[in-house]
């Protein structure tokens, strides 16, 4: 079945709502700066919360280009299940995480299927690493939650070729089961397409994790 992270949440009723829905991942945002930063003291009210609920739902702390002690000190302090990195880290930087980690590996906007010959290998690289990875859109000096998608061919050509990867960039309750069926991710990831006036909609988020589930079985199904 496919796997859905609601990424950005910001206060432990998003989180809850995300999880009774069927997500597999919450994301919680550290990086300084970003507008859906949150403080310690609510992530880990967050990871609390998350658990109280299921234990199914790993809670994904967002960290980019961020001293390795601060980042674990994080994880621990928020008891956080996973850490997504989302800036330039390395595999050796990642290898020092006290957490299973999530990369991201950022997609120009302009990039077709090919013009990108080490796309595969940076994938591949974390992944050989017992990493999870995340395909985004690049935006220069924006680390996710743009709302702005890439050719998903390339991304399906990745995937084609047994590359596996969670998708993100742009995906809305309206569009994830075209992306499903057009990429056949491993997951999906989304934070501003399921935002209303900049704020977690809860009807949303149900839509969203609705419609990814159901697109993955009917194609399960059919395939």
């Amino acid at each position: 079945m496919i796997k859905v992270k609601i990424c950005g949440i910001q206060n432990l009723a998003d989180a809850q709502v995300a999880a009774e829905a069927g997500a597999d991942f919450v994301g919680v945002v550290f990086v300084p700066e970003r507008h859906r930063r949150i403080e310690p003291s609510v992530g880990r009210e967050i990871s609390r919360g998350v658990r109280a609920v299921t234990t199914a739902v790993k809670v994904v702390g967002l960290f980019a280009d961020q001293p390795l002690d601060e980042l674990n000190r994080l994880v621990e302090t928020c008891e956080l299940d996973v850490a997504q990195l989302c800036g330039t880290e390395s595999v050796d930087y990642a290898a020092g995480v006290a957490c299973p980690v999530i990369k991201v590996i950022h997609v120009s906007g302009t990039a077709a299927p090919g013009s990108d010959s080490n796309l595969g290998d940076r994938l591949q690289e974390f992944r050989d690493a017992g990493h999870l990875v995340t395909l985004d859109r690049l935006v220069e000096g924006v680390q996710g939650g743009t709302g702005r998608t890439f050719d998903w061919e390339v991304a399906s050509s990745l995937s084609r070729r047994g590359h596996s990867f969670l998708l993100a960039g742009g995906l809305t309750p309206q569009n994830v089961g075209r992306a499903i069926g057009a990429v056949r991710p491993w997951g999906v990831d989304v934070s501003s397409g399921v935002e209303t006036r900049g704020q977690k909609d809860h009807r949303k988020i149900r839509d969203f994790i609705i419609n990814a589930q159901q697109t993955a079985a009917t194609l399960a199904g059919s395939g």
